[in-house]
């Protein structure tokens, strides 16, 4: 069972969808003593954002209804394969929040009885061997609008056949020289159930069943043959495999089970300005186009669990986009939306300029020294006179119980470039030179009296006094509209910003031929920011809202307290209202 409950009665009735609508039926009718499901990955790949759906779906629906959902590994081509992938499955899939009932399964670990049940439809007379070759087999399916042609070994008797099986089995054929074909139905419209290969000749060494075996079951055989032997009752997949499904009833019922599973399909989960070809996003790995397959921009669980996406708010997002029976593309910004939601409550605050510009407190001396006699009752602050720093206790979350923490206050900080402005354009409400005075977030207000440019006309530093009697006050005699974040210039830790735009520049990115002509230039930008000390000394993993710029994580695999680096998660606010 998951970790999180589903049993609350609003919320099951919110999950009022098809599928549950079926197996509320089912239950009603004690159709199966148990429901069981599973989620069926190839190891040939990390999971990506449209298994998350899946994950949801089968783990979910095994937990409402009191059920069990396996985890089974569909690892019938083992060049493809890797134990990394699958670890990183089992990781993904806990990551989320869900457990499988008992040990994980492999299809290869059936793969004895997939054979003796190829044997079986032998001597059925439902299937073959046939010695064409792989050009030759596709030729002779046929089209859609034509009939295909039958094999000329299709005839052959089930003893020859039974002895060309075996001689597959025992290695005497090369690959691509013999395969077993199940024999059904040559002009059949689906094109799925023209003599399906079933088997086929692979010399290569299992990453499960070592060299045991040179002849691997295609996965449209062993897939619904491994529901039969689990038990499962609900088969669950997408839309893409219901032209599958005849083939699917077929081979249970020429196997016979007393109760077999039933197969049904829903629509896959498709994102704008996102791809989940695995092949694709495996050739952005192989490439270097990005650093791994749980680089931040990928679409990967381990990407986006790497960019600091939350589990809670993935699963959020799959029960806002629903199950249904009709293929869809969601707006991204839902996805979004779900991981600030997630974000809100759950994340310290902190302060951090990611485009640094120079401010130095003229009368800091003067005004600090007095800090004491000015406070009010609600600031809580210490004087290190060694450092000559104001130290500043703050709560990590204005409105949720997270301890507090102490910001440095010094005589230089840093302020962001955008908070200052010679030009402002209409509606700017921070500092201009018509503008001078702000509140310093958590201090007091200041004043810029002067700007120093460059040789280029940039502004590079800023000349500023603060009003020593507005430390937890609001000033005398005016108003002070606005407030800006910063950080000590000399008690900032230097870091490494990444904000992200989307991997992908074009809203279909699986329609271009091309994966390198649908990349946006612009998803990593590296920024050279200071961030407060209590930012840099978070461990790797822990979450944060960087006040007035959004969510951010510190990097798991390269952040450190001498060299920070935090990827942005999501930007702090956004128009998008999920309908």
């Amino acid at each position: 069972m998951s970790e999180h409950s589903s049993n609350n009665a609003q919320k099951d009735e919110q999950k009022n969808d098809f599928i549950r609508n079926i197996i509320r039926d089912d239950v009603k009718a004690q159709k199966y003593p148990q429901i069981v499901t599973r989620f069926p990955p190839e190891p040939n790949g990390y999971l990506h954002l449209g298994h998350v759906k899946s994950i949801c779906l089968n783990f979910g629906v095994a937990e409402e209804f009191g059920g069990v959902c396996n985890l089974r590994f569909d690892d019938t081509n083992p060049t493809a394969e890797k134990q990394d992938y699958i670890d990183n499955i089992k990781n993904d899939v806990k990551w989320l929040g869900f457990e499988w009932a008992g040990e994980a399964h492999h299809a290869s670990g059936y793969f004895d009885q997939l054979y003796a049940w190829a044997v079986q439809l032998i001597e059925q007379g439902d299937a073959y061997v046939d010695l064409q070759s792989p050009e030759q087999i596709k030729e002779n399916r046929g089209s859609f609008n034509e009939a295909g042609t039958p094999s000329p070994h299709r005839d052959a008797s089930v003893e020859e056949n039974l002895t060309l099986f075996n001689d597959m089995k025992e290695g005497k054929f090369a690959e691509g020289k013999a395969v077993l074909r199940a024999k059904i139905d040559m002009a059949s419209p689906n094109m799925n159930m023209r003599d399906p290969v079933i088997y086929r000749v692979m010399h290569q060494e299992h990453h499960q069943t070592g060299d045991k075996w040179c002849i691997y079951p295609m996965y449209d055989f062993a897939h619904p043959l491994s529901d039969a032997l689990e038990g499962i009752t609900h088969s669950l997949c997408t839309l893409e495999f219901e032209d599958h499904r005849p083939f699917y009833d077929w081979a249970v019922e020429k196997i016979g089970f007393d109760v077999p599973p039933h197969q049904y399909e829903f629509s896959r989960l498709n994102v704008d300005h996102t791809m989940t070809s695995k092949r694709k996003l495996k050739q952005l790995v192989d490439e270097n186009i990005v650093s791994g397959w749980d680089d931040p921009r990928m679409p990967t669980i381990a990407g986006m669990r790497r960019r600091g996406y939350t589990p809670e708010g993935l699963r959020d997002f799959c029960e806002r986009v629903g199950v249904t029976k009709v293929d869809s593309v969601v707006d991204f910004r839902l996805l979004e939306f779900s991981i600030r939601q997630s974000l809100e409550t759950t994340t310290a605050r902190g302060m951090a300029v990611l485009k640094p510009l120079k401010v130095t407190i003229t009368n800091f001396a003067e005004a600090v020294s007095s800090w004491e006699a000015q406070k009010a009752d609600s600031v809580n602050a210490r004087w290190d006179d060694d450092a000559q720093t104001l130290w500043l206790t703050q709560p990590n979350h204005p409105n949720v119980d997270m301890g507090e923490r102490e910001i440095p206050f010094t005589e230089t900080l840093y302020i962001d470039q955008g908070d200052y402005e010679i030009e402002p354009p209409a509606g700017y409400k921070r500092l201009s030179p018509e503008k001078p005075e702000i509140r310093l977030r958590n201090t007091y207000v200041l004043a810029v009296t002067e700007y120093i440019l460059d040789e280029s006309g940039n502004v590079v530093e800023l000349k500023a006094t603060i009003d020593p009697a507005t430390l937890g006050n609001n000033p005398e005699g005016r108003k002070v509209k606005g407030v800006i974040h910063w950080v000590s210039a000399s008690q900032g830790v230097p870091a490494t910003v990444r904000m992200y735009e989307q991997l992908f520049s074009v809203e279909d990115p699986s329609s271009v031929a091309d994966v390198h002509q649908a990349l946006n230039p612009n998803s990593l930008t590296e920024l050279d920011a200071v961030v407060e000390p209590s930012l840099a000394n978070a461990a790797a993993g822990t979450r944060f809202q960087f006040e007035r710029e959004g969510y951010f994580i510190a990097d798991t695999a390269d952040h450190s307290s001498d060299k920070p680096v935090f990827n942005q998660i999501v930007s702090l606010r956004d128009s998008y209202k999920p309908a």
